[in-house]
């Protein structure tokens, strides 16, 4: 190969919730095995990279392979839109 050659992100939909806010800390830290911290106003999630955090505004999503990461809520919001539901 003698120059890059361009690539598509294949379309992909997951779940999300959020943003995070104090009324639905616990909700979004049950539903992705994580931990509220309240002293630090955020949700403690452990993910393939490590332990991460996602602050009050952040999103949670679930990934393709099951996985949980937090998002700001600016790249949310300007990479992912709404889907209608298959079920």
């Amino acid at each position: 190969m003698n120059r890059p050659v361009h690539y598509r992100k294949k379309p992909v939909v997951v779940e999300a919730f959020g943003p995070l806010t104090y009324d639905n800390a616990a909700t979004i830290a049950h539903w992705c095995g994580g931990k509220v911290s309240r002293a630090l106003d955020v949700v403690v999630i452990d993910t393939l990279e490590g332990t991460m955090r996602a602050d009050l505004g952040d999103y949670v999503i679930r990934g393709v392979q099951g996985e949980f990461y937090p998002v700001k809520a600016g790249i949310f919001q300007s990479t992912y839109e709404p889907v209608e539901s298959s079920s």
